[in-house]
């Protein structure tokens, strides 16, 4: 990933989770010790962590799935806006550690870009609106 924005966010659990990083720990049904995530300061940071936190976790379910062991994940996700705040787009970057071979984490992966949900309904677009009370 290209040199990271002011609305870059990093998510971590398990063996990838700094026990030193700044951040917020986060409850996390896969790991006892919760994510790590951050910063968190802005809301263009929490569209990202959207999408980091989603690939995650979607990380750890289709793993068990696949059965494929995972002992650490990290994910960063960035991305820029444009003069009236438009999304430019939303990429993210993602570590394991994990003993599987290549190929096995290569279709973990392909499996986790088709089913994560945050970074689909993105995809798509999200109609977004107040609601009048």
């Amino acid at each position: 990933m290209a040199d990271p924005s002011p609305f870059c966010v990093r998510v971590s659990s398990g063996t990838l989770r700094d026990p030193e990083g700044d951040g917020v720990v986060l409850p996390h049904a896969w790991t006892e010790e919760g994510v790590l995530a951050g910063p968190v300061t802005n809301g263009a940071q929490v569209l990202h962590l959207a999408v980091a936190l989603c690939v995650l976790n979607d990380t750890y379910r289709e793993a068990r799935r696949l059965e494929v062991p995972v002992n650490g994940v990290r994910v960063t996700a960035d991305g820029g806006f444009d003069d009236v705040w438009t999304s430019t787009g939303i990429a993210y970057d993602i570590a394991l550690d994990t003993t599987a071979p290549s190929e096995t984490v290569q279709l973990l992966l392909e499996v986790v870009e088709e089913v994560a949900e945050i970074p689909r309904a993105l995809r798509e677009g999200a109609d977004v609106r107040r609601v009048l009370s």
